[in-house]
């Protein structure tokens, strides 16, 4: 699944006329970088929320992205977070586990594919949840203070606490089990509640990205980050 729903706030004034998924970086839009990861790493299918000018965005991802099959969750009566919009979603992912990815960051894969490292790193007896995350010394334009905690078997073992700095960022590309997605509130809610039950059962754990990653939300971070990759 990819997260493409938001309302774009922090990338005003670009998106103004455009879904922040449609801003180009590097030569074309944000969601495209998404799906060439997704093609790369052999994904054929692809549920894609929408909500903000979604018209513009179903068209683009309906008419404009070959090599998967896409289809649209639509959000347009109500925008419903990150947990929210999986709750909607839910009929079109089945019951295998199933990746989920946010639109709004970039990244380019080290020694090996990252989803592929997912993938491979997947256990379902012992996980609900399995984040890519990437050193905080490594996250290009994070202007947060890290997310999480992991132990040496990759076990997240708790959130950043307050006034201190987590040595991991999420990067917003995850494989969840669809049996975490249960007992959920009415309306909008954010992620972080089937992330919490997770950490808390002791069955959410993270991999470590061994490329480049960027977050792309705002727009002095686009120019950052096409020089970056200018660099080679």
């Amino acid at each position: 699944m990819v997260m493409a729903a938001g309302l774009g706030k922090r990338m005003r004034p670009l998106t103004a006329l455009r879904p922040k998924p449609l801003i180009p970086v590097a030569g074309k839009p944000l969601i495209d970088h998404v799906f060439d990861r997704l093609r790369d790493a052999g994904v054929e299918r692809a549920v894609v929320n929408v909500h903000y000018l979604a018209d513009a965005l179903e068209a683009h991802v309906t008419h404009r992205v070959s090599g998967l099959e896409v289809i649209v969750s639509d959000e347009r009566a109500q925008l419903l977070e990150t947990g929210g919009g999986l709750v909607k979603a839910r009929a079109l992912l089945g019951d295998e586990p199933v990746l989920v990815v946010n639109s709004d960051n970039l990244w380019l894969d080290g020694p090996t594919d990252a989803i592929r490292l997912l993938a491979s790193r997947w256990d379902d007896a012992a996980m609900d949840a399995l984040l890519l995350l990437v050193p905080y010394a490594r996250a290009h334009n994070h202007r947060g203070q890290g997310d999480f905690h992991i132990d040496a078997a990759g076990r997240i073992t708790g959130r950043r606490r307050a006034s201190r700095v987590a040595p991991f960022v999420y990067t917003g590309v995850q494989i969840m089990s669809p049996r975490v997605i249960a007992d959920w509130p009415e309306g909008p809610f954010s992620i972080n509640l089937f992330w919490d039950r997770a950490i808390a059962a002791g069955r959410a754990y993270g991999v470590v990205h061994q490329g480049l990653w960027f977050d792309v939300g705002t727009p002095g971070a686009i120019a950052r980050t096409e020089a970056i990759l200018a660099d080679g």
